[in-house]
Formats: structure tokens, sequence, C-alpha cells
């Protein structure tokens, strides 16, 4: 079983949160759906086959993120990452990254579509860009090219400022955005 899917979102997620909010030794609990960790391990298992996945994957990941723990209730589980995994992800993050930016950037009021399409363009040169019309959201954009950012950006102009989420790319698939 390949874990790098994984591992590499709980750190992608963790880094985010920590350029969100600063970096403290503590905790952190993920929850993922059923339907994402099979996503990540293209699988279909149900809830029972996923927890014994999930517990070898604490085994393979321990010397990195320590001793996580993992519980779940029905299609839901929930992975604690332990104060030392949150010190050894933030140990990993640069000075200047991508996502740090992107936090910075969709902080400032009057920020805009044209500006966040401006830092995805100085990170590559292919970037999809794409004017979407549904309820949650109006611009999607995504890296071509990057096999570390395989994620699905969408954008909502608020007015004065820009939200945005990001999914794995079959999350985003499976909403049907």
């Amino acid at each position: 079983m390949n874990y790098e899917k994984l591992e590499k979102n709980i750190v992608d997620v963790i880094k985010e949160q920590q350029a969100k909010l600063g970096y403290m030794r503590e905790k952190v609990r993920l929850y993922y759906p059923l339907s994402s960790l099979n996503h990540f391990f293209g699988t279909e298992e149900d809830a029972a086959g996923m927890m014994g996945i999930l517990e070898n994957f604490r085994v393979v990941v321990k010397d990195r993120l320590g001793d996580v723990k993992i519980s779940g209730k029905d299609r839901r589980f929930c992975i604690l990452i332990p104060e030392e995994g949150a010190d050894y992800i933030h140990g990993l993050a640069g000075e200047r990254d991508f996502i740090t930016e992107l936090i910075a950037l969709v902080r400032e009021h009057g920020c805009t579509i044209g500006q966040i399409r401006e830092l995805f363009e100085a990170y590559s040169d292919k970037v999809h860009f794409e004017k979407i019309d549904n309820a949650e959201f109006d611009y999607m954009l995504r890296f071509e090219d990057d096999p570390q950012d395989k994620y699905v950006y969408c954008f909502k102009d608020e007015g004065c400022h820009m939200t945005y989420h990001r999914f794995l790319p079959e999350d985003y698939e499976e909403f049907g955005f």
C-alpha cells in the first residue's frame, strides 16, 4: 500500500493551518470522509477495511509524524497528529512557498482574482484558470504541471475580499462543481 498521498495531504493541510494561524506546538486532528481516503489509496474499502489501512499507516509514518492516533465513526475518520508531528511539519515549511503567499494575498482587503492568478503564474507557466458559475465559487485555478501541488483551488469573490478552498482533484469531481 502506498501511503504517500495521505501523508502529503496531512503535511499540506497542517502547513496551511500553520500559515493561517501561526505555529503552536499542539496536537492536530484532521477529519476525512471515507470517500477521500479511498481516493488517496485508489481503493473502495468500507469503514472496517479503511481502519485496517489506517492502522498500518500509523506504523509507516511513526518516524516522521510520531504516534498518530486513528479513530472512526461510520464513514468519517479522525487522524490525530501529535505535537512532534506538528513540529516535524513546521520544520518543513520554507520561507517562501506558494500556500504561504496565497494566504497572505487572500488576507489583503481588496484582493482580486487577477492578483491571485498572477501569484499562480509566478509559480508555473502552466496554470488552468476557469470562471465557474455555481453558488459556492466563482473561479477555479490549478497547476497543470506541478506534481507536488495537484489541488484544485476554488475562489469566491465576497465583494471586498476573496475566500478559497482547495480540493483533491477526485473530491472536486465528486462534488460536481
